[in-house]
């Protein structure tokens, strides 16, 4: 029950923690880092994933599946991004067991190992555009939109649900093009999808920028980010979009005949958004009673609870809310009828809270009798009795202002806890308090590095059109040009 999870203040993180286990979302795993995703957390996932997709195939890309093994060579070809994940790679050496000398189990068979060993999927550039290079012999050929929906593998240690595991869901973009223009506006262009997704659906306000070259992804030319706040003021990184030049093509001798007839290699993007966006939904919007879920991404967005002290009232009342509930599934809307007589109406309605189901609406005989039904809903538990004639369209309208009240509150909340650093001592304080930091840097790795170690700080991006502002960075002393935003972050 909602009444078991931690306070927020008292301890953010196992709040965090009670509310995936108790609010039915994930589950731990007996496999060490991995996680077991139940039906409620997959069936946000289901909605994220819908949408997402909607909003790829509108921008003209495809589907498509590859390989989950990957040759140890493929991942050689391309230095920076073999050294990026080599310490994350999780390795097939062998392909068969045979059954143990004393009959008790199954070991390895020695004489089974592969010649080459196979790498599990953690990202997949290299199989992907060992692919391209049958695919692409002309510019007819391009450009190639391709988004795979798939399981990768990270070697992680210090695991976390949702937000960091060995194992997670997501989905990845590829595609090839002619020219470096057309893959910097593509990559422009997915990170708006990604930001339009987040603002939209997951009512997430999100800063659009640039990593910097120290937080570029591995064989990257350019990094594109999403960056969001949590309640607790430290940075989630909700998405990312990359410019990757020539380098996957020249790695894997991906050339094409231009208009010309000459020979060129191919342009490169790839970009991805992965099941932390659900530990995101959790952490920016919920509280001490449960899930708040924006509408446009709940599994249920409507449930009607039945307030009855025997069969014939719930017969009653159960025949009367029937062409409400028709009604709102002719617009579109999930709903459910919780008739349940073995469960106390608090009971569910706490239950319904720590599910985050955006609208409640409750009948007893007196709504039976006045023709009224009461419409409770999550995101500030306001309720009202409205006439049960016209209760559908009131409900519909309701349910896009409460996904306009969280994206605002969350909006609020962000931009209050954004602030400026002038100086190391200022910095150094403010970073103790949650929230973003607003300061000069002087664009150097060492820079960088040396404020990460003092202070568990990283730069989350530098803003897509950040205003020019001459000042001296907060730690170096040195020239800056602009401002980049500091945080601490999962």
């Amino acid at each position: 029950m909602a009444k078991e999870l931690t306070s927020r203040v008292n301890d953010y993180s196992q709040w965090y923690n009670d509310l995936v286990i108790k609010g039915g979302l994930a589950d731990y795993s007996s496999v060490r880092g991995c996680m077991v995703i139940k039906p409620y957390g997959y069936a946000i996932w289901e909605k994220m994933r819908d949408a997402l997709d909607k909003m790829f195939k509108d921008t003209g890309h495809v589907n498509a599946y590859f390989p989950l093994f990957i040759p140890k060579s493929f991942l050689s070809r391309e230095a920076a991004h073999v050294e990026g994940f080599a310490k994350e790679c999780a390795v097939v050496t062998h392909y068969r067991l045979k059954t143990s000398p004393d009959g008790k189990g199954v070991v390895v068979d020695p004489e089974a190992r592969l010649e080459e060993e196979l790498i599990v999927r953690p990202t997949s550039e290299t199989i992907i555009w060992n692919s391209y290079k049958n695919w692409i012999q002309s510019y007819r050929d391009l450009p190639i939109l391709i988004n795979q929906w798939a399981n990768v593998v990270r070697w992680e240690m210090r695991t976390r649900l949702f937000l960091r595991t060995a194992e997670f869901l997501w989905q990845e973009g590829h595609t090839a093009h002619a020219t470096a223009q057309e893959a910097i506006e593509e990559t422009e262009r997915m990170l708006e999808v990604y930001a339009a997704f987040a603002e939209q659906y997951m009512a997430l306000p999100v800063i659009r920028g640039k990593k910097t070259p120290n937080e570029r992804f591995a064989g990257a030319l350019e990094t594109y980010c999403i960056e969001a706040m949590m309640q607790d003021g430290q940075a989630l990184q909700a998405g990312t979009s990359h410019f990757l030049g020539q380098n996957f093509a020249k790695a894997f001798d991906v050339q094409f005949l231009n208009k010309e007839g000459k020979l060129e290699y191919v342009w490169a993007t790839s970009w991805g958004v992965s099941t932390r966006l659900i530990g995101a939904l959790i952490m920016a919007h919920s509280d001490d009673d449960g899930l708040i879920l924006p509408p446009k991404l709940a599994p249920l967005q409507v449930v009607v609870v039945p307030i009855t002290r025997g069969e014939d009232d719930m017969k009653k009342i159960c025949e009367r809310v029937e062409p409400l509930i028709r009604e709102l599934k002719a617009k579109g809307i999930s709903v459910s009828l919780d008739d349940d007589d073995t469960k106390r109406p608090g009971f569910k309605f706490a239950e319904y809270e720590l599910r985050g189901v955006p609208v409640r609406l409750a009948m007893g005989m007196r709504d039976y009798e006045n023709n009224t039904i009461e419409i409770a809903r999550r995101d500030t538990k306001e309720k009202s009795v409205q006439p049960l004639d016209g209760a559908a369209s009131y409900i519909e309208n309701l349910l896009s202002e409460i996904q306009r009240n969280i994206f605002e509150r969350a909006k609020q909340f962000r931009d209050s806890h954004i602030r400026e650093a002038n100086s190391w001592e200022e910095f150094q304080q403010l970073i103790e308090q949650p929230g973003f930091i607003r300061a000069h840097w002087d664009g150097t790795p060492e820079t960088e590095e040396k404020i990460k170690e003092l202070t568990k700080a990283t730069i989350r991006c530098i803003p897509l059109n950040n205003p020019t502002e001459q000042g001296k960075c907060v730690f170096s002393g040195n020239p800056s040009r602009e401002r980049v935003i500091f945080a601490r972050a999962y």
